[in-house]
């Protein structure tokens, strides 16, 4: 009780306001459902409509901002004191930020979002044409691909970047202080930090949600037990207690050992589909579809099918969606990479966020979207079942169905666990003004209240309306993500300046003169 009481005496003013946020729109969700859905969709339907072009410019933006960083002399300061060096190993590393940052998503969507995009909803072919089929992997690359990345990169970055090395608090708010200065530290930094505790909340119970159903999914097909609210509260139930168990253990503990044992599993899981699935086919297609993601990345980049409805209206719904999500769940992600990257170079940081993980999600894509859309492609009609029952039900086709069913099943808990674990360690030091080692007390009501909004919210039928909600945050945020840019840029630029760092050399040969090693 002491420490519970102490652990509240330093939350700061964005907790309360987050709490009172947050427990309004779960009371408007749960009271008035249907009223809610609707509103919420049609605020989002609106945002995606008149914004989309906004989207596409500003996580391009984001992509050409790390691209710069990375080749220009800024690639070689570092997150931190210029003794400083990294506190994880590269492996651990890796593992964290990739289970943070794709985790569940990969799993729920790694069969049925190319399967959707050649057999369901094409980007521009036939349905079930060939076309079709090979824009379903590029355009699934490209929703989770360097896009997605940079997002997250440029985030983390700044957030790193300011607290390592400017010795400012992990508050994205401080990140505005070469825009807006001291003004951060007043009213203006608590809509900011609220804003990112909120966007925090609702993604993590959304995404609570859907890790319970694709769960409950493939309990249902592997033993039998049917999908229901009461099991999937009971999931969630089960996963609350696991992930403040490993919460409470500490960043160094619970959360490095479940990324790694993700990425064990992941692997290992990878590795048996493709040595047991169209082994050739599953090649070919990685090394086609990178081929096409390439050629295509920039014109994909600023898409908008402006004399297009048909067009516009897939890419509203599934690219403005993604982009709207990734922005959403960027302040979680860049915080817990931002806490996990403290001695690495902004290159080497900036490398491995953008390629690494796009490469793992591209190779899995490639082979669990293969097993998909080539079993409907020989008639077995997948595209009718659930979203979350899809990879299920193509194991079922394959060798070891069951094992890998379990496999999967277990991967997506311990996603689910390491998910929430990162977002009420996120939660806690956004709560206690930044501190880098919040309170077991303050990650404890985080983590119980994470699980009872999303229960609330699945047993009202409010969790598509808190994904609408998601990406309404999402475009406050934007504006935020827009001038933490800016503001990343400004400081450095600075630094740059200030440390004498060119990309020109300062002193040439003279003519006739050149240097030769075997006369210096």
């Amino acid at each position: 009780m002491r420490e519970l009481s102490k652990g509240i005496a330093v939350l700061s003013p964005v907790f309360w306001l987050s709490i009172i946020v947050t427990g309004f729109v779960v009371f408007l969700g749960s009271m008035w459902p249907e009223t809610f859905q609707a509103v919420a969709a049609q605020v989002k339907d609106s945002i995606s409509h008149n914004m989309g072009w906004f989207y596409l410019l500003l996580v391009t933006s984001t992509v050409c901002l790390s691209l710069f960083f990375i080749i220009s002399p800024i690639g070689q300061i570092r997150l931190g004191d210029p003794t400083s060096r990294p506190e994880l190993s590269t492996t651990s590393w890796l593992a964290m930020l990739f289970s943070a940052g794709m985790g569940i998503g990969l799993v729920f969507w790694g069969a049925a979002e190319p399967l959707s995009h050649f057999a369901v909803s094409p980007v521009s072919a036939d349905v079930g044409s060939r076309l079709a089929l090979e824009e379903s992997f590029k355009y699934t690359f490209f929703h989770w691909g360097i896009h997605a990345w940079a997002v997250y990169g440029i985030v983390a970055l700044a957030l790193a970047y300011f607290k390592f090395r400017k010795k400012e608090s992990s508050l994205l708010s401080v990140t505005l202080k070469p825009i807006f200065y001291n003004k951060v530290d007043g009213i203006l930094g608590y809509i900011v930090d609220t804003i990112t505790v909120f966007a925090t909340v609702v993604g993590v119970a959304t995404t609570l949600g859907f890790g319970a159903a694709q769960i409950n999914g493939g309990l249902t097909a592997v033993f039998g037990i049917p999908s229901s609210l009461g099991i999937q509260i009971c999931i969630i139930i089960v996963t609350t207690v696991l992930f403040i168990l490993s919460a409470l253990s500490g960043i160094g503990r619970g959360v490095k050992i479940l990324s790694n044992v993700n990425m064990i599993l992941a692997i290992g899981l990878l590795a048996i589909v493709i040595a047991i699935g169209p082994t050739v086919l599953i090649m070919n297609t990685f090394v086609d579809s990178i081929g096409a993601y390439l050629q295509g990345f920039f014109r994909m980049s600023f898409r908008s099918a402006a004399l297009n409805v048909g067009h516009r209206e897939w890419i509203e719904s599934w690219t403005i969606f993604y982009w709207a999500w990734w922005i959403s769940w960027s302040p979680f992600v860049g915080v817990f990479i931002a806490r996990i990257s403290k001695g690495r170079t902004i290159r080497e940081f900036l490398l491995a966020v953008l390629l690494v993980p796009t490469l793992l999600s591209f190779l899995w894509f490639s082979t669990f979207g293969t097993l998909s859309t080539h079993l409907e492609s020989l008639g077995f009609s997948l595209s009718s079942l659930p979203t979350e029952g899809i990879l299920f039900g193509a194991f079922a086709h394959y060798p070891f169905s069951q094992f890998l069913s379990i496999v999967a099943i277990i991967l997506v808990f311990s996603f689910f666990i390491t998910s929430a674990d990162s977002a009420t360690f996120v939660l806690g030091m956004l709560s206690e003004r930044g501190a880098l080692q919040p309170r077991n007390s303050t990650k404890l009501i985080w983590g119980v209240a994470l699980s009872a909004i999303s229960i609330i919210l699945l047993a009202a039928g409010g969790l598509t309306g808190l994904q609408h909600v998601l990406i309404i945050v999402a475009f406050p945020f934007s504006i935020i993500m827009l001038l933490m840019m800016w503001s990343l840029f400004i400081e450095l630029r600075h630094e740059k300046k200030e440390m004498g760092l060119q990309i020109k050399p300062e002193n040439y040969p003279t003519k006739n003169e050149p240097f030769r090693s075997y006369e210096s």
